[in-house]
């Protein structure tokens, strides 16, 4: 059996047409080319750069190189990386759920009134627009040199941009719909949490997925300024000591991080939209 559209009933193969059956093979067919290409570029990329390194077109001390990264991941004991990225990842996802959760309720609150929205707007815009590694040294001043600093660093990168992702969605909402439902005597929370919310949860799950980057960016520069661990801080360790190997391992363990932390929303974004029929 195959699956049907969403909300309908699944087809038998043999109920399918012959023109469906080759739509679906040119999808299947473009999936897996679109599948290999990804894979050969990066393919390609690594081999290059083994490639470079070995015959002598880059420095290999300074580019470092994957057979140098590969041994340089042997030499890391197993229990100090896995600490290094256990307090990564707990700094990122702490300020990922608090500016995720705080944005959404401060766009709920603005979206309540439109004359303060509009009143906020334009220093929504600054703070958005302000470099949060500027407030870097008053953050450590406030609330200390410490992983409190680096997660409200998180807080600060990813929150507003929250806020105005969903404030907009907010805004754009069918008005036809909000009319015809407010016509029915349905009351301002009856609007939110029976149209407006549900008709923009694709603009939330897009706000998590740039959010869940905008932060591991927040810690690493929270970790580059004042931190005894985590991975910005092994970078910085290795660039002190000219360790280039040690760096470059770094960065690959953050976009290994970062791929895996945008595949869980992306599956929870799915699992969900499945489930409300979408």
């Amino acid at each position: 059996m195959t699956k049907g559209p969403p909300g309908g009933t699944a087809t038998a193969p043999e109920d399918l047409s012959p023109e469906r059956r080759a739509y679906l093979a040119a999808l299947r067919r473009d999936r897996r080319r679109l599948v290999l290409c990804r894979a050969g570029v990066l393919v390609g990329f690594v081999l290059l750069w083994e490639l470079a390194a070995r015959v002598g077109w880059i420095d290999s001390f300074i580019m470092s190189s994957p057979s140098r990264i590969l041994a340089t991941f042997g030499e890391l004991r197993e229990n100090q990386i896995l600490t290094h990225m256990a307090v990564t990842l707990y700094e990122t996802l702490t300020g990922f759920c608090l500016g995720a959760f705080g944005g959404l309720g401060l766009a709920v609150l603005l979206w309540q009134s439109d004359f303060v929205s509009r009143v906020a707007e334009p220093y929504l815009v600054v703070l958005n627009s302000l470099p949060k590694i500027a407030l870097g040294p008053v953050i450590i001043i406030w609330v200390g040199a410490g992983t409190e600093a680096i997660i409200v660093m998180a807080v600060a990168i990813s929150m507003i941009v929250t806020v105005l992702e969903m404030l907009e969605g907010f805004h754009t909402t069918d008005p036809e719909l909000l009319r015809m439902a407010g016509a029915f005597g349905a009351g301002r929370w009856q609007l939110f949490t029976k149209i407006v919310f549900p008709a923009n949860l694709p603009a939330l799950f897009n706000s998590l997925k740039i959010n869940i980057g905008l932060s591991l960016v927040g810690v690493i520069a929270g970790e580059f300024l004042v931190s005894k661990a985590g991975l910005g801080y092994l970078i910085v360790y290795g660039g002190q000591v000219f360790q280039l190997d040690l760096v470059m391992a770094g960065v690959v363990i953050l976009a290994l991080m970062a791929v895996a932390l945008y595949g869980c929303i992306t599956l929870a974004e799915r699992a969900v939209l499945r489930r409300r029929g979408r």
